[in-house]
């Protein structure tokens, strides 16, 4: 009898533990993405690589390029990115039973690089100008965000975030400002 309880309850631990194993293989940790929110809005590419260490904690990079020319842009256009690249790296802990899925908080680092941007308006003449120094600012800044992820069944992921961070660094600070922002809309794909 002894010999039956014990062959039992290693086969039951042994099936267990296949069957853990079995679904920790499933699950995919990674995703890329791209920032739908920022290429409508400020005309910046930026794309997003992140690695979910468990269900409810993930690391990731994202990496941004303004494509807008401030001697070319129309300043009642919309608005604008003072950062023409920016680097940040980000941590987050998401809220919910499903595993990298739902609310989430995030916090991030950012190395960002800004451009001088001497732009004034003219009342006589009703328009505006912009003078370039060629100058720029290297800033390091640190702040937090909010957010939602969604993901489908077959990988395909929608999410929706945003925050501020401050610079407490700053190479040049006529032109570096105090606050950074970090909005967006990503679209992406977990495998």
């Amino acid at each position: 009898m002894k010999k039956a309880l014990l062959a039992l309850l290693l086969f039951t631990s042994f099936a267990s533990f296949a069957q853990e194993a079995s679904q920790d293989e499933k699950v995919k940790h990674s995703e890329i993405k791209i920032n739908a929110f920022n290429l409508i809005v400020f005309k910046s590419v930026d794309f997003s690589y992140e690695y979910l260490i468990d269900s409810e904690s993930s690391v990731g990079a994202s990496i941004l390029f303004n494509l807008q020319n401030n001697e070319d842009r129309d300043f009642e256009d919309g608005p604008v990115y003072n950062e023409k690249f920016a680097f940040t790296p980000y941590y987050r802990r998401y809220f919910s039973s499903k595993y990298a899925w739902g609310f989430f908080l995030e916090a991030f680092g950012m190395y960002n690089v800004q451009e001088d941007s001497n732009e004034y308006y003219n009342y006589d003449s009703n328009e505006y100008y912009y003078r370039d120094s060629g100058e720029t600012s290297n800033n390091i800044a640190f702040g937090m965000a909010v957010g939602g992820k969604f993901v489908s069944k077959k990988g395909f992921l929608f999410e929706l975030y945003g925050g501020v961070g401050r610079n407490i660094s700053t190479s040049n600070n006529d032109i570096g400002t105090e606050f950074v922002p970090r909005l967006g809309t990503s679209l992406g794909w977990r495998f």
